[in-house]
This record gives structure tokens, C-alpha cells and sequence, in this order.
């Protein structure tokens, strides 16, 4: 998809691009992100990398580094949208938005005392890689602090 954007619009603007590339190109990135996100730091980089280029295309951030290259584009990183995403869905399995048998799998605390929110997680161990990847174990530190 960037490729179809790179070599059919040859002038772009900033306004355009991002337009461009939120439709195209990030939404392909971002497909399912809550089911297979990527753990190992290889796949991170190379679902980043995309986007590193992507935003060099425009020939005023050329010469910039990725971090002002987004801020001007007004971008986040996709591994921080993963776990925007990732907290959104959490919060709407434990206030009920969705159905109740996936809220099971995540065992809230008991709290008494006023320390923190009334819905903090347990976490359950992990033995294999198979199920410490899973959703409702990686989400469980993040969800928490």
C-alpha cells in the first residue's frame, strides 16, 4: 500500500499524506494488533520501519528524525498504539461492554483499602511462551501501573 502511495502521488503535503496514510498504510499495520501483537523486538522494528519510511516520502522531514518526524505529522508510535488498544479493550471487558465470559479469564482483585483503582488484575503465571504472549497476560503490568 505505501508503495501505491509513493509512486502515485508524487507531490504531497503533509495534510494530504497523513490522510493518505492513516487510511492505507496504518490500518494494514494496526489489522487485528490486539490478537498477534508482536512480542519479539525484530517484528516491533520491522512493523516500525514501515513507518520510519513512510514518513520520509515528504521531502520537508526528509532531514529529520523519526521522533519530530511524527510530532509534526502528529503521529504516535504503533507500538504505543498497540497498547492504547490493548488497554481500551481491558477496560471494556471489566466494565461490561462486552460478554461477561471473557471477564472470567481476568481475575480482579479484592481490594479494601483505597490505594489504587477497584480494578486491578491478577496475573496469572505463564510456563510457556505459547500463553505469556497471550492478551490477557501481557496486558496485566500496564494495566495495573
Amino acid at each position: 500500500m505505501f508503495g501505491i502511495i509513493k509512486r502515485n502521488f508524487k507531490y504531497l503535503d503533509i495534510y494530504s499524506f497523513i490522510l493518505l496514510y492513516k487510511s492505507m498504510v496504518r490500518s494494514q499495520l494496526d489489522y487485528c494488533s490486539s490478537v498477534w501483537s508482536p512480542y519479539k523486538k525484530g517484528d516491533i522494528e520491522a512493523l516500525e520501519k514501515v513507518q520510519k519510511q513512510a514518513t520520509k516520502v515528504l521531502p520537508e522531514l526528509k532531514n529529520k528524525s523519526y521522533i519530530e518526524r511524527l510530532k509534526i505529522c502528529n503521529l504516535p508510535t504503533l507500538h504505543y498504539r498497540r497498547i492504547r488498544g490493548d488497554m481500551i479493550e481491558v477496560f471494556k471487558i471489566l466494565t461490561g461492554k462486552y460478554d461477561t465470559a471473557a471477564a472470567l479469564v481476568m481475575d480482579i482483585y479484592d481490594l479494601t483499602t483505597t490505594r489504587g483503582n477497584n480494578f486491578k488484575l491478577n496475573k496469572i503465571r505463564a510456563k510457556y511462551d505459547l500463553r505469556k504472549y497471550f492478551f490477557t497476560n501481557r496486558v496485566f503490568n500496564i494495566w495495573n501501573s
